[in-house]
């Protein structure tokens, strides 16, 4: 893959389209995910409020839980009652599950799937239900929550096609936008990027905040609309060279820029309390005290894409007057046995580390684990282009009125 770091130290790689794959068996594959659209086209379910979906066309992530966790924080604080809708991969049980009905979660991440605990802890007000048809949990939603929501905003939906969609956004990662353009086992796609036609928006995640800042100054008295041409800032330059990728496979919608943005390192706990690591309404948030300056953070993360998350560690370190040990990485959705616990103790005793660094994810895995090492959070945010704000709110708009009429 043709890759280059940023100025802004984080790696993108390059926007031109991928060449056509020229194996048989990618031709068979993508066959197959085309007769499985067409089945599903006249058989999906809808459900009587709008459902807009967030997804990618990759195996692993692609930046969704913070865009899902954006725009339902943007909708909610629109007014609009939201729930999302998650499958809750990786959770230990079955069935429909609400996580939380806009109050503290209701569950533990263990029976939520560690993204919906994660999610219905950082949106307060916002409802979160999982189950493995999307089409059932909503209805349970609409039946059984208090508030009722208006819209469903379901969670890696793209490919859960059982489930009418009125709107879909796709998420590309700026580290790797077209996954190689090859189909599992020979590439990193699930779905092949023909299927973007079918994508109203595309956004392309992980940019550095600076390129996405440009870009709104960019946008300066034009009333949220989308500048284009020599005007533009970088984030739009991106976003154009995305959609014009993806227009070789038969994309037509709207594209736009979307930065990461890291806070400040948010210390837990000490890593002495109980082992209840899933215990509903713990204080996972609460400030456990600062570190002495000079303390050595060792990075561990079980995430698809862990190279934007070591950036920010250790630029959020090295602002904090903090050293950052060399990483210690698992596979995305890593579970944290107790062995894999041991092994990040002895990597914190060879590096010379006093704090464990972690992502927001694996921080729900890992608080109240008994690591004997303070554990600390690098919180991050999606912050997508104001013109994506503008024209989903102008999507939406007359789809939230034909709901409200069905209701």
């Amino acid at each position: 893959m043709n890759r280059a770091m940023s100025p802004h130290g984080r790696a993108e790689a390059s926007l031109a389209p991928p060449s056509p794959p020229r194996s048989p068996w990618q031709f068979v594959y993508g066959a197959a995910h085309r007769a499985r659209r067409a089945w599903y086209r006249r058989r999906a379910e809808r459900l009587p409020r709008p459902v807009v979906s967030v997804g990618n066309l990759h195996w692993g992530g692609g930046g969704k839980t913070p865009l899902v966790a954006a725009v339902a924080a943007h909708l909610r604080d629109a007014g609009h009652r939201v729930a999302i809708l998650s499958r809750g991969y990786g959770r230990d049980s079955t069935g429909i599950r609400v996580v939380s009905d806009g109050g503290p979660p209701l569950v533990g991440p263990g029976e939520a799937g560690d993204e919906p605990f994660l999610l219905s802890e950082q949106l307060p007000g916002v409802a979160v239900v999982v189950g493995a048809e999307r089409a059932a949990a909503g209805r349970h939603a609409l039946e059984h929550l208090a508030s009722p929501p208006d819209l469903f905003l379901l969670d890696d939906g793209f490919s859960h096609l059982a489930l009418h969609r009125d709107l879909d956004l796709l998420a590309f990662p700026a580290a790797d936008p077209f996954a190689g353009g090859r189909l599992f086992p020979g590439g990193r796609l699930r779905e092949p990027l023909a299927s973007c036609r079918h994508a109203d928006a595309a956004l392309l995640t992980g940019l550095a905040p600076e390129v996405v800042a440009q870009e709104e100054v960019a946008q300066e008295g034009t009333e949220g609309s989308a500048k284009s041409g020599a005007g533009a800032g970088a984030g739009r330059r991106k976003a154009e060279a995305l959609a014009a990728a993806l227009g070789e496979h038969g994309f037509e919608g709207a594209a736009f820029a979307c930065a990461l943005e890291a806070a400040a390192l948010r210390r837990v706990d000490d890593g002495d309390g109980d082992d209840s690591g899933s215990e509903v309404g713990s204080d996972a948030g609460s400030d456990a005290g600062p570190l002495a300056a000079g303390t050595r953070l060792l990075p561990v993360c079980a995430i698809a894409r862990p190279g934007g998350f070591l950036a920010g560690a250790a630029a959020a370190a090295a602002a904090a007057g903090l050293e950052l040990a060399p990483a210690l990485t698992f596979r995305d959705h890593h579970d944290y046995p107790p062995a894999s616990l041991e092994e990040i103790r002895r990597a914190a005793a060879a590096a010379g580390a006093g704090a464990v660094v972690t992502t927001a994810k694996d921080r729900v895995k890992l608080h109240r684990r008994h690591l004997g090492l303070a554990l600390v959070e690098l919180p991050v945010r999606a912050r997508p282009e104001a013109a994506f704000w503008a024209w989903l709110d102008g999507r939406l708009e007359p789809l939230l009125r034909r709901g409200k009429g069905a209701g």
